[in-house]
């Protein structure tokens, strides 16, 4: 059984196959083909997403195919809202928002605890609003 919780310098044995058979299961996909394509998307529209440290050390918790598809990507300037990213993702993909954000959940979650509380903390603490939900977490409120 594969353990998601593992500290970083354990977790480098975690093989995109092993992730992909993680976010089959969460998405509850038919295949582990379906899985791949989810995954490559989300994480290509993430990658274009986040910026910085942040992007690089979500790379490095990644198996090499999984940190490709997140670093293949240009970040755009212009950030986006957790539902902004969905919907940008359902217009980019041809499926509902309600599906993107189905897809976007299975693999942010697993990627997630890839990544470990901190740094995941760090990815939805950066504005704008709404990247908790996406990582299946609480949406905490910002004091003004």
């Amino acid at each position: 059984m594969l353990s998601l919780r593992k500290p970083a310098a354990a977790r480098t044995g975690v093989t995109f196959r092993q992730i992909l058979e993680k976010i089959r299961y969460e998405g509850a996909y038919p295949t582990l083909e379906r899985a791949e394509d989810v995954t490559r998307t989300v994480l290509e529209a993430l990658g274009r997403h986040l910026t910085g440290s942040e992007r690089e050390e979500l790379a490095a918790c990644l198996p090499a195919e999984a940190a490709q598809a997140l670093t293949s990507q240009i970040p755009d300037p212009r950030p986006f809202t957790g539902w902004g990213f969905v919907k940008k993702l359902a217009t980019r993909t041809g499926v509902t928002p309600a599906v993107s954000r189905w897809d976007t959940g299975a693999v942010l979650s697993v990627v997630g605890r890839l990544a470990g509380d901190g740094l995941t903390a760090r990815i939805i603490g950066q504005p704008p609003d709404g990247y908790a939900l996406l990582f299946r977490r609480a949406q905490l409120v910002r004091a003004a």
